[in-house]
């Protein structure tokens, strides 16, 4: 198979390896499992590749999209018949996937670019021009598309990808976690060895930074696992491309090196279950068991024989800050026979404690509540 195609057409291969139904949102949920005292409710629908989500003023809910260019809102008013109405923010842009909001204002992560869009919930109907705060990121479309989150130092952090499956690229970008100030100024790159990450949350009590990260391809169906990494001080490299796992040297890069020298996983997910967004938990509505603990999307492998991932897991913490265990949260989008209908790729908790889930296969977002048992 030519590199080509597997850069432009991952989610044709996936649907290759896992029938796919396009029954609507409330025909999905109906398959979904959670635990006992949960529901699953349909938020909004007619979102075409949502993806990551942001919480303004006034509960609107931001929503950034990949191959769409695509950037809606979705207001909390439900209208007649039961669903809450989206608005276009913008269109025709460059894989607009992370989006944040802080002060009034949206700020959305392009492949090349981060843009802001100022005093937004004030004008959803008439969105302003936007203002360009950076626009230094390379323009490869290989692991581009951008997460995005203001960190507790009020700074913006997103990340730069591979642009490749497996290779040492020759820019320092690359491979990176970064961090800038919100008008764009004092970029600074903060790790390197990061495959691909397009999801990271900051631990509540410590305020670590965890992030997802989407190992290599073509090591086979069980190597090397996707990884839950934590980002401590500047300057660590967390192994790519010599490293998988903490403890797997590549087979074409890894000559000179050794695993020791790389900063391993906090946790290691299945292979190929491809974990994106990540919340830690701070509401109040779920039980107290969920408290602070790191509820992961895991959108589900692509190439896989067997197909895996297509569910929320959520990892747990011990009492020291580190992760202990994993465990299933929702589950159903992928059936017994393989059959697919549907692929969780960000989170975002709403005041109320209940849990939104956006799903980029189904163009919807999902509301998880607990109404006890």
């Amino acid at each position: 198979m030519k590199m080509l195609k597997i850069i432009v057409m991952p989610v044709l291969l996936a649907l290759a390896h896992a029938a796919v139904t396009l029954a609507g949102p409330e025909e999905v949920i109906k398959q979904l499992h959670v635990p006992a005292g949960f529901t699953i409710s349909v938020y909004a629908d007619h979102l075409p590749n949502a993806r990551s989500l942001a919480l303004g003023d006034d509960g609107v809910v931001f929503v950034g999209t990949g191959r769409e260019g695509k950037v809606y809102a979705v207001q909390q008013a439900v209208a007649d018949g039961g669903t809450r109405p989206h608005l276009l923010i913008a269109e025709h842009l460059n894989m607009p996937n992370g989006v944040a909001y802080k002060d009034g204002a949206l700020y959305v992560a392009e492949i090349n670019r981060i843009l802001r869009y100022d005093a937004i919930t004030r004008r959803l109907a008439q969105p302003p021009k936007p203002v360009v705060i950076y626009d230094q990121f390379p323009s490869d479309r290989h692991h581009g598309w951008k997460y995005l989150r203001f960190g507790p130092d009020n700074k913006l952090y997103t990340a730069v990808g591979a642009p490749c499956n497996i290779c040492k690229p020759e820019r320092e970008i690359y491979t990176s976690l970064v961090r800038l100030n919100a008008d764009g100024s004092g970029f600074e790159i903060l790790a390197r060895g990061i495959r691909n990450t397009v999801g990271f949350d900051w631990q509540p009590e410590t305020r670590r930074l965890f992030f997802s990260e989407n190992g290599r391809d073509y090591l086979g169906d069980d190597l090397p696992p996707d990884e839950l990494n934590q980002w401590t001080e500047k300057g660590e490299h967390f192994g790519y491309p010599y490293c998988h796992g903490g403890d797997i040297p590549d087979p074409e890069f890894a000559a000179g090196k050794t695993c020791g020298q790389f900063k391993a996983p906090a946790w290691k997910f299945k292979a190929h279950v491809a974990p994106l967004g990540l919340r830690f938990y701070q509401g109040r509505q779920f039980p107290d068991e969920y408290r602070q603990q790191l509820f992961v999307a895991q959108h589900g492998s692509w190439n896989r024989s067997e197909p895996q991932g297509y569910r929320v897991a959520v990892v747990k913490f011990d009492k020291t800050g580190q992760p202990v265990a994993e465990e299933s949260f929702i589950s159903g989008w992928l059936a017994k026979d393989g059959t697919v209908s549907g692929r969780p790729v960000d989170m975002l908790m709403l005041e109320d404690g209940s849990l939104l889930v956006s799903d980029d296969m189904r163009g919807a977002i999902y509301r998880v509540s607990y109404q006890g048992k």
